[in-house]
């Protein structure tokens, strides 16, 4: 009997490591899901937008993201991100910029358009996070490539935002961001804390209302 209990558990111990295996980061970085969905296909190769429209993509859409390990010899993390250059470039698509989330890998990554620099290049964000924001506020045309057919002015945005960020090359950086690419970076790095830009919209409605009292 005390044979038999011990093979038991050891069953357990066994089946309970490889579940774990399953949802473990690989190289402290990537989910094994993760990392099927991103080598599914090669790195020119654009991926699935999320949309709000369907029931699951908009659950995960409403997730915060995690930090992503900095590795610039890590593949995975190699085609991921250029797996979501070319989803956001694509002609089917293409934005001023997106996130991570948005196909659905829950990590801190964002590909933003620089309307501030000369011929307005797309650049990678790693682990961004705006540090400190302005109260000068802009009104905003925005849309969303999560979210079909609708563009709304929004006017809660800063006019300018200080963001620290990670590059590929495993550096650090902190910057100040003006005008129009101010918003594209809070619009991203507000879907990687699963916030859309509808949530904003929403705001501005309670507060009108709370000054109307």
């Amino acid at each position: 009997m005390k044979n038999l209990f011990s093979v038991l558990l050891l069953t357990l111990l066994i089946a309970g490591c490889s579940s774990m295996r399953n949802n473990k980061a690989v190289g402290n970085s990537f989910t094994q899901e993760q990392v099927e969905m991103i080598m599914s296909s090669d790195s020119s190769r654009p991926m699935r937008v999320f949309k709000i429209t369907n029931t699951s993509d908009s659950i995960l859409l409403r997730t915060k993201s995690e930090d992503v390990t900095v590795d610039p010899s890590d593949p995975v993390l190699r085609t991921f991100v250029n797996r979501l250059y070319k989803t956001v470039t694509d002609s089917m698509s293409l934005g001023a910029g997106i996130a991570a989330p948005q196909v659905g890998i829950l990590k801190n990554i964002i590909w933003v358009q620089r309307f501030d620099k000369e011929n307005f290049p797309y650049e990678l964000f790693l682990n961004p996070k705006i540090i400190q924001y302005s109260e000068l506020k802009q009104d905003c045309l925005e849309g969303c490539l999560s979210i079909p057919d609708r563009r709304d002015t929004t006017k809660t945005r800063s006019y300018a935002v200080l963001v620290e960020y990670d590059k590929l090359d495993n550096t650090h950086h902190v910057e100040m961001v003006e005008d129009f690419t101010a918003v594209i970076f809070q619009h991203e790095i507000d879907h990687l804390n699963g916030i859309l830009y509808l949530d904003h919209l929403q705001k501005e409605i309670k507060d009108a209302a709370g000054v109307d009292r």
